[in-house]
């Protein structure tokens, strides 16, 4: 059985990608199951997906294991698409610092404030397995939504609370995983990885 690194810290993206890769081909691996981590790498591309493959390379690199990473963010209509790739350095040290200062800059434009939740994925191998480093798999999911006036709920992580889903009537801040994981951006990326996975075992 091939192991498979999901290369992420993060622990509520772990604890929301593990159950959808469970039952597949490979043996799934943390950074933390590793003995010593390699420092993260700098998020250099321009793009959702260009990070991703970024990522997933170099891991791969660096471990020597196949790896799945991806790079996910809050995407606004009114700010021209900011935050975007750079949601988690936006401005501010916590996220209730943050959500204050999007408030700010959310003021001036009309209320509903669109937005979208973005997720690429991308599974890299490393050299040591073939002579260059490359993807062997990559997609996105993403879901549409609105900032909320507030926000609300202690559920998810990161701008869960300020993401209001119109089919829910709540924020993904108060709603559970598992029904957040049904509807959401990274949900979605990772069940086309599962389907992958499936057809094309590793």
């Amino acid at each position: 059985m091939t192991d498979l690194l999901i290369a992420t810290t993060n622990a509520g993206k772990i604890r929301e990608i593990l159950p959808i890769l469970e039952g597949t081909s490979v043996r799934l691996r943390t950074l933390a199951d590793l003995g010593t981590v390699p420092p993260e790498p700098e998020e250099t591309g321009a793009s959702f997906a260009q990070n991703a493959r970024l990522k997933a390379e170099y891991y791969a690199e660096k471990t020597g294991l196949l790896t799945v990473a991806e790079d996910s963010g809050l995407v606004i209509d009114a700010l021209d698409g900011r935050p975007g790739i750079h949601s988690a350095r936006y401005q501010g040290e916590t996220y209730p610092d943050k959500f204050a200062n999007l408030y700010k800059e959310l003021a001036p434009f009309p209320r509903p404030w669109k937005a979208r939740y973005f997720c690429a994925l991308c599974v890299s191998t490393p050299s040591v397995i073939n002579s260059q480093s490359q993807g062997v798999f990559s997609c996105s999911g993403v879901v549409l939504g609105e900032i909320a006036p507030q926000p609300k709920g202690t559920h998810g992580f990161g701008y869960d609370p300020v993401f209001f889903y119109p089919e829910f009537n709540a924020t993904f801040g108060e709603i559970d995983d598992a029904r957040k994981s049904s509807v959401a951006h990274r949900g979605k990326a990772f069940r086309k990885l599962r389907e992958y996975l499936l057809l094309h075992p590793l």
